[in-house]
């Protein structure tokens, strides 16, 4: 019973050939529902409060 015996040849990220790159320049802006806005607002929210409570501990930590 032949065994038939497979190769692969792997090409390292670097040595391989370079690909065009696309850019965003001419799309415009993107139109947000309502729905997505709110979401972002309360993101940039929370991310914001965590922030002031993570220097509000380290100033606790530090007995300032």
């Amino acid at each position: 019973m032949p065994t038939q015996k497979s190769e692969f040849h792997v090409i390292h990220p670097l040595d391989d050939v370079l690909e065009k790159k696309r850019t965003g320049e001419g799309l415009g802006h993107i139109k947000m529902s309502r729905g997505v806005r709110w979401s972002l607002i309360i993101l940039r929210g929370y991310l914001i409060l965590m922030l002031i409570l993570t220097f509000y501990h380290v100033l606790q930590l530090a007995k300032v």
